[in-house]
């Protein structure tokens, strides 16, 4: 957002006109990013914050001071996987809340949101932002102006697909992850989130269907990811369902009710630009490659950033 006191002085003297341009030139990441940033106040409930995010389709959520429009923190489909029972934050449910689920999910977002930010400057660079993510493994950088207001977003997806032309003829084999964390359909939802949480993952893919232990372990049954997740624990119809508030009952309900049987996948030949295209068409960050019915491999937007900077 430009400062109108910066416009004022534009119109006096072509020297401070000429000044101010430098001053206010912004790096071509903001050519990617997205400026017209949703945020939402610390004060917001959790429970609020998944809405939100369900709504818009979101995996991020940037925190804000509700006067001075100041970057406070950042709030993330993990992090509410985190709380409702993956990791560290479902102590405020148990403890706090005595394992109270539908009192926990009206704490403030603050309580759970990541203060200590990774945030770039509106005039970085697209290699200076491929750098950061990939050194810190995120997911998504706020970019802020010079007096700590948050100018644009970009994410992972956002950088990948608008550069994915100059990888566009490598393969998926050359960039997939082959060490794939996976689970049965039987797994509770608890135990999917700690999967998530403690690897950073925000999907993993579900097998079985085998008689064969070594051939079920590869058999593709469905995907299911950390948006699965939130929407189904946003879902109107769990709370019309509950028969306590008990987040432990919530958590025993099993992966094969929420995933995904129709996976999406691709097979190892896939060249990355194919796959970005896909990635665009079904608005997805992720898919296991498959070859012989087998899963090899996982393929996301971090390993496409990878590839482009590789080229």
């Amino acid at each position: 957002m430009k400062d109108k006191t910066s416009i004022n002085r534009k119109s006096n003297t072509g020297a401070v006109e000429r000044e101010t341009k430098v001053h206010d030139k912004e790096g071509d990441i903001m050519a990617i990013a997205t400026r017209d940033v949703v945020s939402i106040p610390p004060s917001k409930s959790i429970k609020d914050t998944a809405k939100v995010m369900m709504e818009h389709e979101f995996r991020r959520l940037p925190i804000t001071d509700p006067g001075s429009g100041k970057l406070l923190g950042i709030v993330t489909v993990m992090d509410i996987l985190d709380f409702f029972g993956g990791g560290k934050k479902f102590n405020i449910i148990e403890k706090k809340y005595e394992d109270n689920f539908l009192a926990a999910i009206n704490e403030p977002v603050k309580e759970i949101m990541t203060r200590d930010l990774i945030t770039l400057s509106s005039k970085a660079s697209i290699g200076e932002t491929i750098e950061t993510m990939l050194n810190n493994q995120l997911g998504a950088i706020p970019l802020v102006d010079a007096d700590g207001k948050i100018a644009g977003i970009v994410t992972e997806r956002d950088i990948a697909l608008s550069l994915a032309g100059m990888a566009g003829k490598e393969t998926v084999q050359d960039y997939m992850s082959t060490k794939v964390f996976n689970t049965t359909p039987g797994t509770p939802l608890e135990g999917a989130c700690k999967i998530m949480v403690r690897n950073g993952l925000r999907r993993i893919p579900i097998v079985g269907g085998e008689a064969d232990i070594s051939k079920a372990a590869k058999k593709l049954l469905g995907i299911i990811t950390s948006t699965d997740i939130v929407r189904f624990l946003n879902a109107k119809e769990l709370f019309d369902n509950l028969n306590s508030n008990l987040a432990t009952d919530v958590l025993k309900t099993t992966v094969s009710y929420i995933m995904v049987k129709d996976a999406i996948t691709v097979p190892p030949t896939e060249t990355i630009g194919d796959l970005c295209q896909l990635f665009a068409d079904k608005n997805i960050g992720g898919v296991p490659v498959v070859k012989d019915d087998d899963v090899i491999g996982i393929i996301t937007e971090r390993d496409i950033l990878n590839a482009v900077k590789r080229v």
